[in-house]
């Protein structure tokens, strides 16, 4: 098999990222090699945490700036209307910018989300590997010295009283007690990975609930943000202060948000390219409880390299196959001449068989191939997918920053374009027709006419004749001024300035349609109102 290094190349960006300066608090640079116990490598994290909090507040700082600017820009009075589209061109533009670059922020967070997740999972998943293969060993270690201890010793001691009389059996019984002594002590030498403190079970357990909590964390952020993204396009769209208003303050909040995820992001994805670059380095260096020859077979795998466990591993099978020689031949010449000790002569032959399965099984947990492969799929979980995710989720943050602050730049003019917009309606006359307000009162009751109807009055189905107060007299109708048709039809139709109410007399064109009663209506009126009206209502 080829050797790790082999197999394992660490990416480019993962260089990229190992390369950045490393500063500690004191501003001092530091070596770059990965080093998490030591303190100066932690603050040279942490500063690059802190580079986003100064990231952050030149971004608010700029906000205030740009705030305070257009709170005190002033109108160009020479040309306000060609003012007026420029400033709403402006204000769509940032949204649709807006819009899209978080929309892709959106896209390159959820691709980062999972990349980070996967490499993650395929960690913990050789973790998990890792650990079984160990726990076996543990478990055969255990299990064979057992069997040797107190089995092998029970069976030896009742054969050594059945063949007191004979000297050369009981030789044969020393000889075997010496080789299972060989065999416990070639056990013993292998190393006990429970006392090396290595519980990666432990470990994976502990970054698996780490990484479902920071998953379900960034799920909920991206969510937000294509929420508040699209709430502020929908403000901009209605008009609505409130929700500008609000969505402005959430910006605020996600803004801060976005730059102090970046900081963590790079902050972690720095420090995991430190390792990523120099696995080996790192691994060599934790020898606590495990020799450094027994870590650098495992880590290398390579077929020069000896294996630490061979000598014992051969001693441990020459010592069974002896001890299976002597019980055949037990088996052969003494269980004629001492039949009972026939039972304790095959417990002890199968003992011997299972140690031997136990020997086997051993040899092929021991061997590095299966470790060393569960370590590279470990590498290439962290190093690839989980760093290049974490590039991801730092684009993502970054293009969310740019994307907020777009939005916070556009929503204050589009507030002043709404506020400017209500007051040029304030300026308006009530009175005139075209006005929309004045189209909206237009359907309360006038003052001045308190017992004028509307038009549409005599349209009801509760039709009213008698709604329709009887003729003033002749002399009265003959002294007072003719007042012309419109005014004349805005008097009878309830004194409403809404030109669309009123029918059409006098223009040539009769209203579209009209009911029984209305028509009844104006058959019924008397001469003078006839004279006065024209012929407009006649069939």
């Amino acid at each position: 098999m080829s050797s790790a290094r082999v197999d394992y190349i660490a990416p480019w960006w993962t260089y990229w990222l190992h390369n950045f300066p490393h500063i500690n608090l004191r501003l001092q640079p530091i070596d770059n090699s990965f080093k998490p116990e030591d303190e100066s490598y932690q603050q040279s994290l942490i500063f690059l945490g802190c580079v986003a909090a100064a990231g952050l507040g030149l971004n608010l700082l700029f906000l205030a700036i740009y705030l305070s600017c257009l709170c005190c820009a002033r109108r160009d009075d020479e040309d306000p209307g060609d003012t007026k589209k420029k400033g709403s061109c402006c204000v769509t533009w940032s949204a649709v910018s807006a819009g899209l670059i978080s929309c892709m922020a959106v896209g390159v967070g959820f691709y980062g989300n999972s990349e980070t997740n996967d490499g993650v999972y395929q960690l913990t998943y050789s973790m998990y590997n890792a650990n079984h293969t160990l726990g076996g060993v543990d478990s055969l270690v255990s299990t064979t010295m057992g069997s040797m201890q107190r089995g092998l010793q029970q069976h030896l001691a009742r054969l050594d009283e059945i063949f007191a009389t004979r000297g050369d059996y009981v030789q044969t019984l020393q000889f075997m007690q010496q080789m299972a002594d060989s065999v416990i002590k070639q056990l013993l030498g292998l190393p006990d990975w429970m006392e090396a403190e290595v519980d990666l079970a432990s470990v994976a357990d502990k970054t698996a609930d780490i990484e479902y909590y920071r998953w379900l964390t960034y799920l909920l952020v991206l969510i937000l943000n294509l929420v508040i993204c699209l709430l502020s396009c929908l403000g901009l769209a209605k008009q609505s202060r409130w929700l500008l208003t609000t969505m402005m303050v959430c910006g605020v909040l996600t803004l801060i948000l976005s730059w102090a995820s970046l900081g963590a992001d790079l902050a972690t994805a720095v420090g995991t390219s430190d390792f990523c670059v120099a696995p080996d380095r790192y691994l060599l260096s934790q020898t606590k409880g495990i020799s450094a020859e027994i870590l650098h077979y495992y880590v290398y795998c390579n077929q020069t390299l000896s294996n630490p466990f061979q000598k014992s591993l051969t001693v441990f099978q020459r010592s069974l196959t002896t001890m299976q020689i002597q019980i055949q031949g037990l088996l052969q010449f003494a269980v004629p001449l001492f039949p009972s000790a026939e039972g304790d002569l095959q417990g002890i032959q199968n003992l011997l068989n299972s140690s031997e399965a136990s020997l086997h099984q051993l040899t092929a947990l021991l061997d590095c191939r299966g470790l060393n492969k569960d370590y590279l799929d470990a590498l290439v979980g962290v190093c690839y997918d989980g760093v290049e995710g974490l590039l991801y989720l730092s684009l993502f943050s970054m293009m969310a920053a740019c994307s907020f602050c777009i939005m916070l730049c556009a929503i204050p003019r589009a507030w002043r374009q709404i506020a400017a917009r209500e007051r040029d309606y304030d300026d308006m006359d009530d009175e005139d027709p075209f006005n929309p307000r004045a189209r909206r009162a237009g359907h309360a009751p006038n003052p001045a006419h308190p017992n004028m109807h509307s038009f549409c009055s005599y349209s009801s189905s509760m039709g009213s004749q008698s709604s329709l107060h009887p003729p003033a007299p002749p002399t009265a109708l003959s002294n007072a001024p003719v007042a012309p048709d419109y005014m004349n039809q805005v008097a009878l139709f309830g004194g409403n300035p809404r030109y669309e109410n009123v029918p059409l007399i006098g223009r040539g064109s009769p209203p579209p349609s009209y009911s029984p009663s209305m028509r009844a209506t104006y058959l019924s009126m008397t001469e003078e109102q006839s004279r006065h009206f024209g012929n407009d209502f006649r069939a």
